[in-house]
């Protein structure tokens, strides 16, 4: 009998979630369900047997939607666990704060992996920095063989018997990148702004924000206070009416691109 999975996902452009479905059409022994933490209000992991957390770096280290998440889990016993990230240029110390928060959550956390994937961070988009032709051949080489691994541990789990932990290893580089302050991101951005003449109060945006940062009052309105410049209203606005001082017109990543739903269609 088949393993019940679930991938815990917080994905802001939608690679981390190709990258996830990819990683399940590789794992045929377990049945996963993916679910978005932001949409998803009451997750229960009763039901599964092994859990893959996964998400993107945020200015280096683990966004704070997805630190909330997992601090708000309830203790666990030892459940299998996996730990998974993409970034566009330097994943930092995503994957180790991760792989901690989970281990500290009492997760037994078998393996852990970063994947480079096309840059979806507006501003160096605008710059020219895209990162648009990775994972290259030899970073999805080492993606698989990381599902490669993965399968291996999984078949442990199904007999039942008890499976020593691998952890999460860090590059040098990544070891010696520090995680920036959220301010940083936010002083970035700098304020946004509607075009109204664009704008159609679709309220896509106010949909997608992870942080309630958004309501409409007919046209968007913004809270500084609460946002965390995750750049999704910006990405995902259809009509391209959210700007900023610094950017309009410029950098949008509002889903993979062609070059990666090539390499991770299943």
């Amino acid at each position: 009998m088949n393993l019940k999975g679930t991938f815990c996902i917080y994905s802001g452009s939608g690679n981390t979630r190709l990258a996830c479905e990819y990683i399940a059409s590789k794992l045929p022994r377990v049945e996963f369900d993916l679910i978005d933490v932001v949409q998803e209000e009451d997750v229960r992991l009763e039901p599964y047997d092994v859990v893959g957390f996964a998400t993107f770096t945020d200015f280096f280290a683990l966004p704070r939607r997805f630190q909330t998440f997992l601090k708000e889990l309830p203790p666990q016993e030892g459940k299998p666990a996996f730990v998974f990230n993409t970034y566009g240029s330097f994943s930092g110390k995503t994957l180790k704060i991760l792989g901690d928060l989970a281990a500290d959550k009492g997760f037994n956390v078998l393996a852990g992996h970063s994947l480079h994937t096309p840059e979806s961070y507006p501003p160096l988009n605008a710059l020219g920095i895209t990162s648009e032709t990775s994972p290259d051949e030899e970073e999805l080489e080492a993606f698989n063989r990381f599902i490669d691994r993965l399968a291996a541990k999984i078949l442990v789990v199904e007999t039942g018997e008890e499976i020593e932990a691998d952890g999460v290893h860090l590059g040098l580089l990544n070891r010696l990148i520090p995680a920036l302050p959220r301010t940083t991101s936010r002083t970035l951005m700098s304020d946004l702004h509607v075009d109204a003449e664009r704008c159609t109060e679709c309220g896509l945006c106010e949909q997608l924000c992870p942080y309630d940062a958004i309501v409409l009052d007919p046209k968007p309105v913004f809270d500084a206070e609460r946002c965390y410049a995750c750049w999704a209203c910006y990405n995902h606005c259809p009509e391209k009416a959210i700007y900023t001082k610094r950017y309009k017109d410029v950098g949008h990543y509002p889903e993979p691109n062609a070059r990666l739903q090539q390499k991770l269609g299943s």
